[in-house]
Formats: structure tokens, sequence, C-alpha cells
């Protein structure tokens, strides 16, 4: 068996008094979820996180400490992946996507985010993460 390993983070900001979470829409698979990719030799996991981050949505992000979330699950037979996953708030706004992998991006207030992502890891990710974001706030 091999084994993969990602990170990416679970992005947020405060928009006209909402909470908003950004969500990407992979070209290939058509999912929705949220920013993330391989680490690459000699990156950290943080920043492995805030690279891909920026590749594939152009939004510069601040890691929040306190919030480290491990997704393991296999995506092709004889693979193991864990996808690290960190809590981060938006510098700015403005988004542009990564056209060879993101077909659609956009930010959603954080109660809708469950009924636009595709799969319960990452609706759980969310659930975990509202009660820390609520504290930053």
């Amino acid at each position: 068996m091999s084994y993969e390993k990602s990170c990416g983070a679970i992005i947020f900001r405060k928009y006209h008094g909402n909470t908003e979470l950004l969500l990407i829409k992979h070209t290939s698979a058509g999912h929705w979820s949220f920013p993330k990719g391989h680490v690459e030799a000699g990156e950290t996991e943080i920043e492995t996180a805030k690279r891909e981050i920026m590749e594939e949505t152009s939004i510069d992000v601040d890691i929040c400490p306190g919030f480290r979330e491990v997704v393991t699950y296999s995506p092709r037979r004889d693979v193991q992946k864990d996808v690290i996953y960190f809590l981060a708030r938006a510098k700015n706004f403005d988004y542009v996507p990564q056209e060879s992998e993101i077909a659609q991006i956009k930010w959603v207030e954080i109660n809708l985010a469950h009924s636009f992502l595709t799969y319960d890891n990452d609706k759980q990710l969310v659930n975990r993460a509202k009660p820390l974001i609520r504290d930053l706030f």
C-alpha cells in the first residue's frame, strides 16, 4: 500500500455581518470541497496549505492556531491518503481559480456550506470548525 499526504484549509471571512467559507469545485471529479494539495519536499504542513490555497484560489491566508484535523481515506486501490486541514482567515477576498484544477469558487454563508459540500467528512469538518470561528469574531 502506498501513502499520500495533502494539506489544505477551511478558509473563512466576515462579510456584511455574515461568516462565509470559501468552497471550490474541482474540475476532475466535480465535487465541492476546500483547497488542498500534495506536500512538496521540505515543506511543513502549514507551508503546503498556504501554497496550495494561493495556487488554487489566489487567496492569501493566516492560519489560525488550535485547529488541525486529519481526514484519512483511500482514493484508489492500495493507496491511503491523509489530508491535514487547518482553519484559515482570508486576508483578501477576490479569488482567481487555477484553471487546470478548479472549475468554480464561491464564498458561501457558513450555515449553507453543508448544502454545497459533497462529502460527509467535509461537512463534519465544518461542524468542528464552527465553534472556533465563532470564538474568533
